[in-house]
């Protein structure tokens, strides 16, 4: 009888025991990623890789929550609100509009932000070394190189006359990038002809009325709501023979003439380490912010041979990676 209690007191210490340790191993952190869709995806796909060379693995350590808003910025509103009642661990959030809105329509969740224009001088954050409340992450170079995005262009196409760029009136990261725009393409003696579209279907509309001729190339204005309809816009300039410009690396590879800026795939892998910080309970606001500033040339010489144009030497001998 004796020796039947002992092992009962035992089993029952090896229950409670060992019951924090089962749930601890079963375990897996909610991360809320919110974003616009179309390349915003390849983030996602950078930050998942990246998650996992920390150690960490989908689906036991941790579980994606995506909520693609799908060019709406209403529906972001409605995303994030959504993920703090669920009480998500984090908010991952892609695009300064994104991550501007999150901020205001959520109060206590932490975020890791990927944002294209100065987080500082977007209130999102106090400063670079200490942010100072509940968020962190990438900044990478988007609006600030928009002026130089254009020199570019004109650089790639010599007798260039004019862009086209769309962006919502709307977006306070857009209309700074669409001044840049303006302010270099007079300094170049190009039409810089602003089309203002506030929703994706005001977007779609304006493409089906483009008439082939009016512009030379489309240029991107740094807008997440545009650059969720990126292989729309590239289908339909291919069509009417426009040349095109973005900032986002991926996109050449689907068609675009160039692009300028980064790769979302890598800013996304890079994120990951402030994600795996949060997820272990570090505070944000003792996360410094970091710049991702390498900035590479792509070229497509297929797009270029199929619009008909001849790509100068030191232009391409200067792009980091061309596509045949």
């Amino acid at each position: 009888m004796k020796r039947k209690l002992v092992s009962f007191a035992l089993a029952a210490l090896l229950l409670v025991v060992g019951l924090p340790v089962q749930a601890q191993q079963q375990k897996a952190y909610r991360i809320g990623v919110l974003l616009q869709g179309g390349p915003w995806y390849d983030a996602v796909d950078g930050l998942r890789r990246g998650l996992k060379e920390l150690g960490l693995e989908e689906d036991k350590q941790f579980v994606l929550d995506i909520r693609d808003a799908k060019g709406d910025p209403k529906a972001v509103e409605e995303a994030a609100r959504n993920l703090e009642r669920d009480k998500v661990k984090l908010i991952y959030a892609v695009a300064t509009s994104v991550v501007t809105t999150a901020k205001q329509v959520t109060t206590d969740t932490p975020m890791v932000f990927v944002a294209g224009t100065d987080p500082v001088a977007m209130g999102l954050v106090e400063s670079f070394v200490k942010p100072g409340g509940r968020l962190t992450g990438v900044y990478l170079l988007v609006t600030d190189l928009t002026a130089k995005r254009l020199e570019i262009l004109k650089e790639i196409l010599p007798k260039l006359r004019g862009v086209l760029t769309f962006y919502s009136p709307a977006n306070e990261v857009a209309k700074q990038g669409a001044s840049l725009g303006r302010e270099e393409a007079k300094r170049l003696g190009l039409k810089f002809i602003e089309r203002h579209v506030k929703s994706v279907e005001e977007l779609r509309q304006a493409l089906r009325a483009l008439k082939a001729g009016e512009v030379d190339a489309f240029f991107y204005t740094p807008d997440a709501m545009v650059l969720s309809q990126a292989q729309l816009i590239i289908d339909t300039a291919s069509a009417k023979r426009l040349a095109t410009m973005f900032q986002e690396q991926s996109l050449v590879a689907k068609g675009a003439l160039a692009s300028y800026g980064q790769s979302y795939y890598e800013i996304g892998r890079l994120s990951a380490k402030y994600v795996q910080k949060v997820l272990s309970g570090t505070n944000p606001r003792d996360l410094r912010i970091e710049t991702f500033d390498d900035v590479e040339l792509v070229i497509n010489l297929k797009t270029a041979k199929q619009l008909g144009l001849t790509i100068p030497p030191n232009v391409l001998a200067r792009a980091k990676r061309v596509i045949k």
